[in-house]
């Protein structure tokens, strides 16, 4: 094949166009966003939009999930906590993982391209296969994101009810982790975070073209949205399921305050043994991530590919 299976629309960048124009006059001189933003800079800033919009609307969803995996209870008692939490509560601990995700999916798209540019010239008439550098990439990328777990870390914090009293809002969680425990408690929930995002990069870049190739063949600019949010949702459900059980390992670590840190083997234990050692009760609450994952990677993976064709 000409084009690697590791590639998509995203990595075969499309040229510039020649501006925006209305009745035959241009609005922006041709090229002014892409000549601003740089070849490879559109990637960071169409990943950190893509990830933007799909936290606004997927938050009430995200926050029931949460409380699933960290309770192991059934999703109309978390939307039932969330009821009796308030309307006001609903959207506590949005900063963080809009902070978190519109940085994180920055870097994993723009990473991404970056490390592949990079690695594929090094690696250009040493016989490595294209899939090869593309893949190492992926894992290089995935792993970069993990520098922002302490969001995630204060996300945990500010979803988790029985910690409301103690914390306020992202700042004050923040201070209270630097102040009383240090950088290294900011962290906790590091371990699950490398093993998810690796790997699950490597899928995630690998397997889109190849299911994007199986879909019917788009003729205009809506098709090539469904496509793009069929291929993106498709993935990161599958994705959600198969790490479904760090997740939980994460979320559980991560409610933890001050203390030994625990192996992610050992916590994994706890919750087996507290959920009676049932499959079933591990992955309480993995329906609705992959509803979740679903709608959410559609967006983040149809906005990206929509703004990366506008820019």
């Amino acid at each position: 094949m000409a084009i690697s299976t590791m590639d998509s629309e995203s990595t075969r960048t499309p040229q510039p166009r020649a501006g925006l124009t209305k009745g035959g006059s241009s609005l922006l001189p041709a090229g002014v966003l892409g000549s601003r933003l740089g070849p490879q800079g559109k990637h960071y800033v169409c990943g950190s939009m893509a990830a933007f919009t799909n936290i606004l609307v997927t938050f009430p969803i995200q926050k029931v999930l949460f409380r699933q995996q960290l309770h192991g209870v059934l999703v109309t008692e978390a939307v039932q906590q969330l009821q009796r939490d308030g309307l006001r509560n609903l959207y506590r601990g949005l900063l963080p993982p809009l902070l978190q995700k519109s940085t994180t999916v920055a870097i994993m798209f723009g990473l991404y391209e970056d490390f592949s540019r990079v690695l594929h010239g090094h690696a250009c008439g040493s016989g490595v296969p294209e899939l090869v550098t593309r893949s190492f990439a992926a894992a290089l990328a995935g792993t970069a994101e993990a520098i922002l777990t302490p969001f995630e870390r204060v996300q945990t914090l500010l979803q988790d009810h029985r910690h409301h009293e103690r914390f306020n809002n992202t700042a004050h969680t923040f201070r209270t982790l630097l102040t009383e425990y240090g950088i290294r408690e900011c962290y906790r929930g590091l371990v699950p975070i490398l093993l998810r995002n690796g790997p699950s990069n490597v899928l995630f870049f690998g397997l889109r073209g190849p299911i994007k190739e199986l879909l019917p063949e788009a003729t205009n600019k809506v098709g090539h949205l469904v496509n793009d949010f069929v291929c993106g949702g498709v993935l990161g459900a599958a994705l959600g399921i198969m790490f479904y059980p760090l997740n939980v390992v994460k979320s559980r670590a991560q409610s933890q305050v001050g203390g030994a840190f625990q192996p992610c083997r050992k916590v994994l234990l706890t919750v087996w043994r507290e959920r009676g050692g049932s499959v079933a009760m591990l992955f309480r609450g993995a329906h609705l991530n992959y509803h979740r994952s679903l709608l959410s990677w559609g967006i983040i993976n149809a906005t990206y590919e929509l703004l990366l064709k506008l820019l």
